[in-house]
């Protein structure tokens, strides 16, 4: 099969595994993107809350159901499904009803919390305008169930990409993609959350700069117009990420901004040329992270202190805290702390993030930096939300990008390096001339060191050197 058929059938097989789970998938910010999303559909409140609420609390009694079914102690009680469902949609019921009393009723949110909680979910459109073609045609459960399929096929195809556009071999390719689909990228983006968008943008962005970048020197003549499409692939990802996660966009803009400057730098300390599309790359980060911060100001989004007040208060649940910047170095020393004893313990990731770091600087130093710098917003993500409780691979997920891109780059050099090295052919018209004559003076001609005998010359035209 091609290439492409190939693609196609691993993005297939993950969609039918999916099928093992289509309810039961979402978080409890699930129900907020699903509400903005009715909203953006020009459904009411009401009809947008009994649609929203009828979809999270099937999804918890679907998990209470799968509970129950293995419990050692309770398995053989009652389908408890219809209990939780009614409990669930008579908790969300009261607490919708008493804030729309109370008047909350602006945004495009249902005011399942305060305002200036709902307030973080106003400001990412990105997310709920992405569902709003799939809930119209296939409804909400199939319709979050299919853009999750969506999204997540679309990130192991970009995934590929980038590999074959460094001009990694086909089969190492379709590796990377697979690792997208089997490692916590795919898990994470197959959740009704913005991860999944975040993810496949910001693997476009890594698309665009292996354009930017060309082909590391292996082809020559690389069409211009080829690498300023990269540029403006990044920046056309980083405005992209600004709708889904202001943050996101943020981040992705200073580490990419800030590759870019330090491969300029090195390559101009090296004396060799810096190369337009690295700096064109650094040049769209530092842009990209003032727009973002002028643009935030301006919109009047949330600022960093709204969202350290509300990782250090439950949502906004308890007073402010007097000292939050103070309080978050306390916890980020506390938190890092038990986040490294933990990966001690289970040191799959780390060692992931060893081998990809090591595959994508082994070879493509330029672009691995690059690599490096967009996993790296993962860490920076985590950071600025120091909670041991939140399920970690959500927030740094993605930092899995770098074992996705870094160990098929690995495993080339390993391939490359196990190759064995066989004596170049003479030349194809001697090799058939020695095969098909059985006299010395044919053998002696076709391997007799020196240069080879003018009848031998291969003038291009055998399809066996061409």
């Amino acid at each position: 099969m091609r290439p492409r058929t190939w693609v196609l059938v691993l993005a297939a097989l993950f969609a039918l595994l999916q099928l093992a789970t289509v309810t039961g998938r979402d978080t409890p910010d699930t129900k907020n993107y699903l509400a903005y999303a009715l909203s953006l559909r020009g459904e009411g409140k009401r009809e947008t809350a009994a649609v929203t609420i009828d979809y999270a609390c099937a999804g918890r009694a679907a998990r209470a159901r799968r509970a129950q079914r293995v419990d050692v102690l309770r398995f053989h009680r009652p389908d408890p499904a219809a209990r939780v469902a009614r409990e669930c949609r008579a908790e969300l019921w009261r607490a919708v009803s008493a804030r729309l009393r109370a008047g909350q009723t602006g945004g495009h949110t249902l005011p399942f919390m305060s305002e200036r909680f709902m307030r973080i979910f106003e400001v990412r459109p990105g997310y709920p305008v992405f569902l709003v073609p799939f809930l119209t045609v296939f409804g909400v459960t199939w319709g979050l169930w299919t853009a999750g399929v969506a999204v997540t096929a679309a990130g192991g195809v970009l995934a590929y990409l980038v590999l074959r556009t460094r001009r990694v071999p086909v089969p190492l390719a379709l590796t990377g993609q697979a690792l997208y689909y089997v490692l916590p990228c795919g898990t994470t983006a197959m959740r009704p959350m913005a991860e999944g968008l975040m993810l496949a943008l910001t693997l476009a962005a890594l698309w665009g700069c292996a354009l930017a970048l060309g082909t590391g020197g292996r082809a020559p003549g690389e069409p211009p117009r080829r690498a300023w499409a990269g540029v403006v692939l990044v920046a056309g990802s980083l405005l992209a990420l600004f709708a889904v996660k202001h943050s996101q966009a943020l981040f992705l803009g200073l580490c990419l901004g800030a590759a870019g400057a330090l491969i300029a730098v090195a390559r101009r300390l090296r004396r060799t040329a810096a190369g337009a599309g690295v700096g064109a790359i650094a040049v769209v980060g530092c842009c990209a992270v003032a727009a973002t911060l002028l643009a935030a100001r301006a919109l009047r989004y949330p600022t960093e202190t709204d969202s350290l007040q509300d990782l250090l208060t439950d949502h906004y649940a308890r007073p402010d805290r007097a000292h939050p910047w103070r309080e978050l170095l306390h916890l980020e020393a506390n938190f890092w702390r038990e986040w490294a004893r933990r990966q001690l313990w289970q040191p799959v990731f780390a060692a992931l993030l060893a081998a990809g770091a090591w595959g994508a600087l082994r070879r493509h130093r330029a672009f691995g930096l690059l690599v490096v710098a967009a996993a790296g917003t993962g860490f920076l993500t985590q950071a600025a939300h120091p909670d041991i409780s939140v399920w970690g691979e959500r927030l740094i997920v993605l930092a899995w990008l770098l074992p996705v891109l870094g160990v098929p780059l690995l495993l080339e050099a390993v391939a490359g390096r196990a190759a064995p090295a066989f004596p170049a052919p003479r030349t194809a018209d001697a090799t058939l001339e020695s095969t098909a004559d059985a006299t010395p003076e044919c053998m002696t001609d076709a391997t007799a060191d020196g240069p080879p005998h003018p009848r031998h010359t291969d003038d291009g035209r055998n399809p066996i050197t061409r």
